[in-house]
């Protein structure tokens, strides 16, 4: 198997979380299991050097991957496609840095003789949010990338894409014409890669959830780094290895804090405007360290 995380940027959060989710993986992987972190700060990754494949994306890579739409989550697209083009023979497993195994590698693997994603949201013709309903209308009955888009087709969650061994080329090359054709026809974009996923994953075989052996917290993330940077001070703190890391998480309780976990749009409001009429008071500030002038 092929562990693939795409992780753009400085944010240190995403980061922690991707290395908290390789942990999850590095105690049960064989020797022919592989993990790739494809990243413009391979740096972050040191401590991980001699136990995973890091890549470096540059800014022109990212373009091109783009495409001719510039279209940025294209590239999480490209990403699989690359990898799988490097090892066509074995499973291909993308993951988003929220996620973590709490089951058995040996189990996933199984369930990978299917196409996996996280967990189907539902059929998109039935989903109730604007952004759903605005792309049904847009894609329903309509043919893109040769395949004519019905109400079977089902919204996938994109946190976990799975594809197994010897179907990475026909998959990724059917996902990007699906997402290309929609960005030429000026499709919605929020959700155009997750959905052009969905739709190659269920063409080209019996798609299947990880949701029994992936947790992704993708909406519950506060509580999840806080309890991650918990997790790494207290490595920082001991002097612990990389092994001693991968250990504590194979005993770490996961059902302890909430996945899923959905806040009223009213309580995000109200918060806003408390903190509006109530800013922070008598601040204070050290001053400046003064530089003498060198002479």
């Amino acid at each position: 198997m092929n562990i693939l995380y795409l992780v753009f940027g400085n944010e240190q959060r995403n980061h922690s979380q991707a290395y908290f989710s390789i942990c999850s993986f590095l105690g049960q992987m064989e020797a022919s299991d592989r993990i790739f972190v494809m990243t413009d700060n391979p740096n972050f990754y040191d401590r991980l050097s001699k136990r995973i494949n890091t890549l470096t994306i540059n800014l022109e890579l990212l373009n091109t991957w783009q495409g001719e739409y510039k279209f940025f989550w294209r590239a999480k697209i490209k990403a699989i496609e690359h990898i799988c083009h490097l090892h066509p023979e074995q499973q291909t497993l993308y993951l988003d840095t929220d996620t973590f195994l709490f089951s058995t590698l040996n189990q996933l693997k199984d369930q990978l003789k299917n196409p996996v994603m996280h967990l189907n949201e539902c059929e998109l013709s039935q989903l109730k949010s604007k952004t759903d309903k605005m792309m049904w209308q847009q894609v329903g009955n309509r043919t893109f990338g040769g395949i004519n888009i019905n109400s079977n087709h089902c919204m996938w969650n994109a946190g976990v894409v799975g594809i197994p061994a010897n179907k990475g080329q026909m998959v990724t090359e059917l996902a990007l014409n699906v997402c290309d054709d929609m960005l030429k026809k000026n499709i919605t974009r929020r959700l155009i890669e997750q959905f052009s996923l969905s739709v190659a994953l269920s063409e080209k075989g019996n798609l299947q959830a990880a949701e029994p052996f992936i947790g992704h917290y993708w909406s519950n993330k506060d509580e999840w780094n806080e309890a991650i940077q918990k997790f790494m001070l207290k490595s920082f703190l001991k002097g612990n290895s990389v092994q001693d890391d991968i250990e504590a998480i194979s005993t770490f309780d996961f059902s302890k804090i909430a996945i899923q976990k959905r806040i009223p749009n009213t309580q995000l409001r109200l918060k806003k405007i408390i903190s509006k009429w109530f800013p922070s008071e008598d601040q204070a500030f050290v001053a400046s360290k003064l530089h003498n002038p060198i002479t």
